[in-house]
């Protein structure tokens, strides 16, 4: 039996709520996969999505997938090759920039739970009729940021947020302390330069400092 938008929602939304920030990862070079996994997970940020940017994401996710108490998903899904693809590669769940029903169905057909892209209130709501009411804004701040979602709280009470693209330390209070907001994407705790020189106690310093946001 395939998996209903509603049940991925509700998949996507407990994973969301593990811990505020998902690490959004862009890795080029397959050994650092696991020693940057540990890290992450080490730190207390669990939930990680490797972007498929790269040659090397579909055996980055194989490598982290083996990680104890991690859950690896992957990111930029686009097309139904990219599903079946991230699925065969160990992936626990999918991020899409956006949806289209093509999409949506292949991560339905898989029992692939989604956390789908909206960048708008249309495009929130028609993705909450169809069952889905965790959603990734995105582009976060090019859509209108923390003001955006605080803005569609009031008519939009069902639907919640993982903001993504523009989140850094410098704001990720502002999204974090919003009620329809259950964690956010970023980078920032995995920068490229710590990755490249295999600085993974430092990975785990910004991962445990990014693990203690709260809402205020």
């Amino acid at each position: 039996m395939n998996m209903t938008p509603s049940q991925a929602s509700h998949r996507t939304r407990a994973l969301c709520g593990l811990a505020p920030v998902i690490p959004v990862l862009v890795i080029h070079d397959p050994a650092h996969a696991k020693p940057l996994a540990e890290a992450l997970v080490k730190g207390g940020l669990p939930v990680l999505e490797v972007t498929l940017r790269t040659p090397a994401a579909l055996e980055v996710i194989g490598e982290m997938s083996s990680v104890a108490g991690g859950t690896v998903g992957a990111g930029t899904l686009l097309t139904s090759e990219d599903v079946h693809r991230a699925k065969d590669a160990g992936a626990q769940f999918g991020v899409s920039p956006g949806s289209t029903d093509t999409l949506l169905s292949a991560t339905e057909e898989a029992d692939l739970p989604l956390l789908p892209g909206a960048a708008s209130a249309s495009e929130a709501m028609c993705l909450a009729e169809r069952g889905y009411d965790m959603l990734k804004l995105f582009p976060a701040e090019a859509s209108g940021g923390a003001a955006m979602l605080r803005a569609l709280a009031a008519p939009l009470p069902h639907i919640s947020f993982c903001p993504t693209g523009g989140v850094g330390p410098s704001n990720v209070g502002s999204y974090l302390s919003l009620p329809n907001t259950i964690c956010v994407g970023g980078s920032w705790v995995a920068p490229d330069r710590l990755v490249q020189s295999g600085n993974w106690d430092e990975i785990e310093k910004l991962a445990r400092a990014a693990s203690q946001l709260g809402r205020d």
